[in-house]
Parts: structure tokens; sequence; C-alpha cells
């Protein structure tokens, strides 16, 4: 099952990457540099624990990279390519210690709510998009606030979950990956989840990064077809992204990141207010 996903993994990844050099090339895209530090520092604490949605967003934000309106898309196909990676490394280390069942109805559920995802925020109000990335950013930084102070499940030991659980866990899954689409990473949730069901954490990172390989590059795929992203600064963040994973995932392997949790923090809850007060404003427009 795991050389399977593996092998599944592998032609997503062929695939996700033929549609973004079409259209890179079609277009004749110059990688943003400034994306490739951003995609480079952001994917590397993103391997390590910290997450590279919210910090990214509020960077972009910070910097008007992007229009509000394509921030979630940019991030998400930008994002996919180093996802891909995090999701092979972590298969290969953890993913047979895992039940099969549970692996694969993970990562099947998040793929079907991507795809219907990517059609929603496109079809979506600016301001509700705005919105909704402001909501995930409050929820992702009061998450970092919680893992700093220790008030996160510390989780059992458990390599699988009985079956009411687990289908509660595809059902999370499929929501996460409708909301994986407006900027809502699903690598907290799913940790979170799977420590308050009694699994070892340490398990959920082979679910969560296949997951969010394999649904990011469908959704990507979506994404580049429709056309409402900034291709300078995915393949940007997707330059500086890959190397960043293998170098956290091989050559690093650990830090302490607390103190920089700190500054995410602040970081991330500014740019939420930020976001909001632009939400508010267009929808009283």
């Amino acid at each position: 099952m795991l050389a399977a996903l593996l092998v599944l993994l592998g032609l997503t990844a062929l695939l996700y990457l033929a549609v973004l050099l079409r259209a890179a090339i079609t277009q004749r895209i110059v990688p943003n540099a400034e994306a490739a530090l951003l995609g480079a520092v952001t994917n590397f604490f993103d391997t390590l624990g910290i997450g590279s949605f919210a910090p990214s967003t509020a960077w972009v934000k910070f910097r008007h990279l992007l229009p509000d309106k394509l921030i979630p898309s940019t991030l998400l196909v930008g994002h996919t390519g180093p996802s891909i990676m995090q999701g092979i490394v972590f298969l290969l280390l953890l993913g047979a210690d895992v039940d099969p069942v549970l692996l694969v109805g993970c990562i099947l559920s998040l793929l079907t709510g991507a795809l219907i995802g990517a059609r929603l925020v496109t079809q979506a109000a600016v301001w509700l998009v705005q919105l909704t990335v402001a909501l995930g950013l409050v929820i992702a930084a009061t998450i970092f606030m919680a893992i700093n102070l220790h008030l996160m499940p510390g989780g059992g030991s458990a390599s699988t979950l009985p079956l009411p659980l687990m289908l509660l866990a595809f059902a999370v899954n499929f929501t996460l990956g409708v909301l994986v689409n407006f900027g809502i990473g699903n690598y907290a949730p799913t940790l979170i989840m799977f420590s308050l069901m009694g699994m070892d954490p340490r398990y959920a990172f082979p679910v969560m990064a296949g997951s969010a390989a394999i649904a990011g590059a469908g959704a990507s795929i979506s994404h580049i077809r429709i056309g409402e992203i900034d291709l300078r600064v995915v393949t940007g963040i997707i330059l500086g992204g890959i190397p960043a994973v293998l170098v956290a995932a091989f050559v690093v392997r650990s830090m302490d990141v607390a103190m920089l949790r700190w500054l995410v923090i602040g970081v991330v809850y500014y740019a939420a207010a930020v976001m909001a007060r632009s939400a508010w404003a267009g929808w009283r427009a």
C-alpha cells in the first residue's frame, strides 16, 4: 500500500509539474526572487512544524505582492511543490507504521474537498475570501500560541483509530480540503485532531503531508487552468521551497523554534486584523 501511495504521489507530482511548466513557459514567466526567499524560509520551518500558509499570507499581505483575491490560490499552488517533497519524505520515514486504511482514506477525503473548493474560491466574493483568510490566520496564530504555552494535547501511542473516529477523521479532512483553497492549512488542525483521538502525533505527519501533497496537486491543477494565480510568485516559492524542505528534513531535523513561533504569532494576528478590515470594507461596499 505504501509503495502504491508513493507511485500515486509521483505520478501526481509529474502531472502537477507538467501543467505548471506548460503555463509558465507559455507565459514566459520569470520567478519572483522575493517569493523564492519566502518559499525557502517558510517551507524550511514548515518541515520543522511551524507551518507555511499563515506566515506566507502575512508576508505577501504586508509586501503587497498579490491582490487579496489571488493570495489563497497562489500560495496553494506555490506551496504544493514543497508539500509534495514533504509527502515523499514523511511517507518514506513513517508511512509504513500508519494504518493504510486511515492513511488512504484521509488522503482521498482531503483530495475530494480540495477539488470541490478550487471552484468555490474563484467564484466567491473578494470580501468573503478576505474574511475566510482572516479567520484562518486567527486560528493558526491561536494554535501556535497553544503550542508555545504547552496547551496542545499530548496524544497517545496508537497508529490507527476505531471505525467511528476514523469516519470522523475522513469528514474533517474533507472539510480541510475545501478550506485549503482559502489559504487555511491542514497540518495544525490534523495534528490536534489525531492527538485528541489518542494517536501518536508522529504518525500524523505522513497523513498530513501525503494528504496535502496529493490534494494540493489536484487543486493546483484546477487553479492553474482557471488562471487566477500569479505564476511569478508560484514558481519562486517552489524554487526556494523544495531545497529548504530537504535541508530541514535531512540536515537540521529539529531545532528550538519556540521564539520564532512567538514572532510569527504577532505577525499573523496583525495580518488577520488587516485582512478582516479589508473584508469589512468590501462587504460594506
